[in-house]
């Protein structure tokens, strides 16, 4: 009853006839997918937060050493040049790792979702809910 609702109140009839159309099954299916994808995108979201925390704090810290280092009144050493400091190495590491893809997982997989479900007249939001969008009316 819940999508009833909520896409006759956003949308109008046209959606409701559509999902009309799927019956009881159907309904049951976009349900299950839609609270498996919610399910899912929020079980990332806490690795995710961690991720860029982590991100933040080793950023923060080359940052800070960079700084540190350009208004160093002696001036760069050079030997100082030619090696990189402990935090651009985890910065580096962390890289290769792919914190890149890990910091935006949940976007990576709702964008994948929303390209795949448009062939269906429908999207997500970024917390896994489905959006139905109305049918083109074909003439």
């Amino acid at each position: 009853m819940r999508w009833h609702l909520k896409t006759q109140l956003k949308y109008g009839s046209d959606v409701t006839d559509s999902i009309g159309l799927l019956g009881r099954g159907g309904m049951n299916s976009l349900k299950a997918f839609e609270r498996r994808l919610t399910e899912y995108v929020s079980c990332l979201q806490p690795a995710t937060g961690r991720w860029r925390m982590i991100l933040l704090v080793v950023s923060v810290c080359t940052a800070t050493g960079a700084w540190n280092w350009l208004i160093d009144p002696e001036g760069p050493l050079p030997d100082s040049q030619e090696s990189p400091t402990e935090t651009e190495r985890t910065l580096i590491a962390l890289f290769f790792a792919g914190i890149h893809k890990r910091v935006v997982a949940p976007s990576i997989i709702a964008a994948r979702c929303r390209t795949v479900l448009a062939e269906y007249n429908m999207s997500c939001d970024d917390m896994g809910k489905l959006i139905l969008k109305p049918r083109p009316n074909i003439q």
